[in-house]
């Protein structure tokens, strides 16, 4: 610090600030909401906070300047973060005989015309047709318009008898079993379909985990606006952990593999997605390339998933571009 112009001092503390903000996210990784509200709601913000000092480590590093090494190290410490914020390599196996299962938030087929736009339920079945899958789960689906998909296996489960929209998983192999974990006081919920492939059976779960309603229109950044945003996401979250926990406890019951897949509506920076991938691998690590952006926001968040079984093997994943909802459908081609 003795040889650093005062403009320089002054960079480094606010280096040093966001140094130690980055190395504290990581914590939220392994608390849960339930015990300190306080890391859920930064891991929002991980991939800010990675950007950020990297820039800072480049400032240094073009200044010739040793303080280079503080936002390096840190970085260096969180590596594992870097993989599920950006993945550098798309793995490319396509194998005629692998399975193609893709999840989507089709945000109930734009019924309530958030999107401007006309016939966005039948682009919707259009695309999906298009990409085949063998495997197809819809979260916020609406039963009255599901004309366009023809599945000759399908488990449906509506969520209550006043907003009729709910959960789907459609399958061309047979579903010997399904059910609803039911989620409490919630219109969100989680399903499962035991689903046969030659003699191989998987139990795949369609999960839609608690929302944070996150607008991209909001502004965050006003004092009355923040500190409902902060009251709403903490309690969020902590319905979330408890959702995780019985979809956990649900999975310990079953010998089969599983796959677990949906809108998770949190980071991959957080407790909630650490439970989740216990033993599974995750599908973008794996085989995705770049930000792997799944929501329409104004940052790149990744919050659709699908978490595979370790004796699963993952040949490819996309993140399809199309806007007829405010998710992104994702995709991943399975070998089991």
């Amino acid at each position: 610090m003795k040889n650093l112009a005062l403009i320089d001092k002054f960079i480094f503390i606010l280096n040093s600030l966001f140094a130690t903000l980055l190395l504290l996210s990581y914590l939220s990784y392994y608390i849960s909401p339930n015990t300190i509200s306080f890391f859920s709601l930064i891991s929002l913000i991980i991939p800010v906070l990675l950007m950020i000092n990297g820039v800072f480590a480049l400032y240094w590093i073009i200044r010739l300047k040793k303080q280079f090494l503080l936002s390096v190290i840190v970085l260096a410490i969180g590596y594992q973060y870097i993989s599920k914020f950006y993945s550098f390599k798309e793995k490319d196996v396509l194998l005629t005989d692998d399975v193609k299962l893709m999840s989507y938030n089709v945000r109930m087929f734009n019924l309530y015309k958030w999107i401007n736009e006309k016939n966005v339920d039948e682009k919707i079945y259009d695309f999906i047709n298009s990409k085949e899958p063998d495997i197809l789960c819809i979260q916020e689906f609406h039963p009255s318009l599901k004309i366009g998909l023809k599945y000759p296996y399908e488990y449906i489960k509506i969520s209550n008898d006043n907003n009729h929209f709910g959960h789907a998983i459609f399958s061309k192999f047979k579903i010997l079993n399904s059910g609803s974990l039911n989620f409490s006081n919630s219109g969100n919920n989680a399903i499962f379909a035991d689903i046969v492939r030659n003699k191989d059976t998987v139990r795949v779960y369609n999960i839609h985990l608690e929302s944070l309603n996150l607008n991209p229109k909001d502004d965050y950044f006003t004092q009355e606006n923040s500190e409902k945003f902060k009251t709403r996401v903490q309690k969020a979250f902590k319905i979330q952990a408890n959702q995780t926990t019985l979809i956990s406890e649900h999975i310990k019951k079953t010998n089969l593999r599983s796959i677990i897949c949906g809108d998770f509506n949190t980071t991959a920076f957080s407790w909630v997605y650490h439970q989740l991938k216990d033993g599974k691998n995750d599908a973008f690590e794996v085989a995705g390339k770049g930000f792997g952006r799944s929501y329409d926001f104004k940052l790149p968040v990744r919050i659709d998933y699908i978490l595979t079984d370790d004796k699963i093997e993952v040949n490819n994943f996309k993140t399809f571009d199309v806007k007829y909802s405010d998710h992104f459908p994702i995709m991943a081609r399975l070998n089991f």
